[in-house]
């Protein structure tokens, strides 16, 4: 795509298998020292974009056409960018539709906009992905660069990198980019060594309810078992369908992924996949779909074909807990959306994106609006955490 002196190049791919496995994770797994060759967030590999590509859950036909950036210094990869040239704003989960629309009306073209995160998936993980041993600095600042520069060589409005850790936040922001904040709902593991453990730290009434939700998500005879890697079957995968797309059907009308997919990330992600099963009579009536990174649990999709009290709660939320104590993980990331989360004992947590225009009306405009919005998340998660079901003191 250019280049930025006469040893570093920046190039952008419409597939990340033309990169590669290799070079992908190196940057990938980059700044995690203990694990130089698997990256700690499960979403940013290979395994798991290059999963959603070879089922053709992303590529031309649904809007998201692949546009990975690669930095290079001479023939080694030592920058990645997750990036794609999107249509539309579905599966994005940081809602920018107002701005499209309005920027439409008066006559501009809102699409396509060059959008940097992991599809379908409302997770905060690294975005300017850099192999180990590079100028850290010099990288992030390349390959924020290289992405404004890609912007226009694909004609594309806009740049939009949601879902970022603080450190791409603060690169983002150091080079104009427009910040925009949200909030989601974290479950976090203050050491406990069982679920009682964290209940002991609710409030009385709170801790109670629990204990009722979780009688009642288990009657008429309904256990649950935790699956990963080579103990999923592709049964288990056919009946975790079903159940993802009841779901999606009733919320978004045309789910995002496909069968292949799931058999595709068993068979890429093994163990790192952990899928919790509701067992009814010996037969599936539900399931909850999560990733394991390196110190945490990641909810992604869920679904049922029955009609239970709390299902949802001890499948999602509960199982998950109990997971991430008896594994060590450090917190549960359930996914967007969810107030409903705060009473069962997870805490607001602030999420950043960052979003470069390059029409300046436009940019003013959407400008002006997150100066108040921004204030706005931070005293509703405040107030938020005012709520918490703890006990105090």
């Amino acid at each position: 795509m250019g280049e930025f002196d006469d040893s570093v190049t920046l190039s952008v791919h419409p597939a990340i298998a033309e990169i590669g496995k290799t070079a992908w994770n190196a940057c990938a797994a980059g700044l995690d020292k203990e694990n130089p060759e698997t990256p700690s967030n499960p979403f940013v590999s290979f395994e798991f974009l290059n999963a959603l590509e070879e089922t053709e859950c992303v590529g031309p036909h649904t809007g998201w056409h692949p546009a990975h950036l690669a930095l290079r210094e001479g023939a080694e990869v030592v920058g990645c960018v997750p990036a794609y040239v999107k249509s539309h704003s579905q599966g994005e989960y940081v809602f920018d539709y107002g701005w499209a629309d309005a920027f439409e009306r008066a006559g501009g073209r809102y699409y396509p906009k060059l959008q940097v995160s992991v599809p379908f998936t409302p997770a905060t993980g690294p975005r300017l992905l850099i192999r180990a041993g590079q100028d850290e600095s010099f990288t992030r600042a390349r390959l924020a660069e290289g992405l404004t520069a890609a912007c226009g060589q694909l004609d594309a409005s806009s740049v939009h990198a949601t879902f970022l850790t603080a450190e791409d936040a603060a690169t983002f922001d150091e080079r104009g980019y427009l910040h925009r904040e949200d909030i989601q709902y974290h479950w976090f593991n203050d050491g406990f060594a069982a679920f009682d453990g964290f209940l002991d730290t609710l409030a009385s009434r709170k801790r109670k309810a629990i204990r009722r939700e979780r009688r009642q998500a288990a009657e008429n005879g309904i256990s649950f078992k935790h699956l990963r890697g080579s103990e999923i079957t592709e049964a288990d995968w056919d009946a975790f369908f079903r159940f993802y797309m009841d779901t999606g059907s009733r919320k978004w009308g045309t789910p995002y992924l496909n069968r292949p997919f799931f058999s595709a990330l068993g068979q890429a992600m093994g163990a790192r996949v952990l899928l919790i099963i509701a067992v009814k009579d010996g037969a599936p009536v539900a399931g909850a779909l999560n990733l394991i990174g390196g110190d945490a649990l990641y909810g992604r999709y869920w679904g049922t074909l029955i009609d239970q009290p709390f299902l949802h709660f001890e499948t999602c939320y509960y199982q998950a807990i109990d997971f991430a104590i008896a594994h060590g993980l450090s917190r549960v990331e359930a996914g967007a959306q969810g107030p409903h989360k705060l009473a069962r004992g997870y805490r607001p947590v602030i999420t950043h994106s960052a979003h470069w225009i390059r029409h300046q009306g436009l940019r003013r405009a959407v400008a002006d609006y997150l100066r108040s919005e921004r204030p706005a998340i931070e005293r509703e998660a405040d107030s938020l955490a005012q709520h918490l079901p703890f006990r105090r003191g």
